[in-house]
Order: C-alpha cells, then sequence, then structure tokens
C-alpha cells in the first residue's frame, strides 16, 4: 500500500512538473516611451488639451468681467434689468461648464482623441507580445508597468529588450 502511494505521488510530481509554464515579463511603458509614433501621439494630445484648457480658460475670463460689470453697474439698473443680466451671466457659465464636459469629461473629445491616437499603438504592443509568446513558448506574460504587484523579477525573464528589437525601436537612452 505504501509503496503504491508513493508511486501515485512520483507519477503526479511528474506529470504536474511536465505541465509547468514558461512566464516573463515586459515594461510596456518603456516600450511605449521609446515608440516615436508614441511621443508624437501623446504630444498631439497635450497640445490639444492645452489649447482646449486655454479656451476655456479665456470664456471663465469673460464670463467673471460680465459679473464685475454687472456688479459695478447693479445699483444703477431696474429689477428687471439686474434679473437679466443675472441670466446672462448663469446661462454663459452653464454653457462653458458644458463645454468642458464635452471637451474633458469621461468620454468626451480628449478621451476619444487619446483612444483614436493611443490604442493603435497599445494595440501593435500588444499583439507583439502575443506574437513573440507564441513564438518563444510562453505561457504568461506579465506588464511590469501596469501595477501587479511583482515583488522580485528575475532579469532573465526580462524581454523587454526582445519586445524593443520585435518592434525595431531602441530604449530612449540607447539612442
Amino acid at each position: 500500500m505504501k509503496k503504491l502511494f508513493l508511486l501515485l505521488v512520483a507519477v503526479a510530481s511528474i506529470s504536474m512538473t511536465s505541465y509547468a509554464q514558461t512566464v516573463a515579463y515586459v515594461d510596456v511603458s518603456v516600450v511605449l516611451d521609446a515608440m516615436p509614433e508614441y511621443g508624437a501621439a501623446q504630444r498631439a494630445i497635450e497640445q490639444t488639451a492645452e489649447k482646449w484648457k486655454q479656451e476655456i480658460e479665456q470664456k471663465y475670463s469673460e464670463i467673471e468681467e460680465m459679473y464685475s460689470r454687472y456688479q459695478a453697474e447693479q445699483v444703477l439698473l431696474s429689477d428687471k434689468a439686474r434679473k437679466q443680466r443675472e441670466e446672462e451671466i448663469v446661462q454663459k457659465e452653464k454653457q462653458v461648464r458644458g463645454l468642458q464636459q464635452k471637451r474633458f469629461g469621461p468620454g468626451g473629445e480628449l478621451f476619444k482623441k487619446r483612444q483614436s491616437l493611443v490604442k493603435p499603438i497599445q494595440d501593435k504592443v500588444h499583439n507583439s507580445i502575443e506574437e513573440y509568446s507564441n513564438e518563444k513558448g510562453i505561457d504568461i506574460m506579465f506588464d511590469k508597468s501596469s501595477g501587479v504587484n511583482i515583488i522580485f523579477a528575475n532579469p532573465k525573464y526580462d524581454k523587454t529588450d526582445d519586445l524593443l528589437s520585435k518592434l525595431g525601436v531602441k530604449k530612449k537612452e540607447d539612442k
């Protein structure tokens, strides 16, 4: 009985080791930072965001001017004129907040621009990782930069440089 049990344990351990998985990792942020098209996309997004931010700040300045004029002239205005000016200021403020939400809100124009410019690059990296993993027989590939809690990673399993080569780009410090 003891021999049968030991035999079963040996067979189980052999079969478990024959199904060992190959694991590696890459630092996707290093890969993306090394890609010129990603840098260009980031700059385009930042320029657009800055332009829209300035536009909104200008509109808020106009509202502040309207309010300052209203305060200075308030005592001279009739009740009807005061009410009308207050409504104009409130309406203008609602419009600017709506524009701000449309541009910078969740699912807004900036989000859509980021999706249209960055997603194809991220897809290219993802597809390269998948191809590389299939070519090298890697079962699990982690992204070191994604916030996965990797406490220790042996550098021999870091495939970032291999992925950069596959994509035809060099690390920032190599340039």
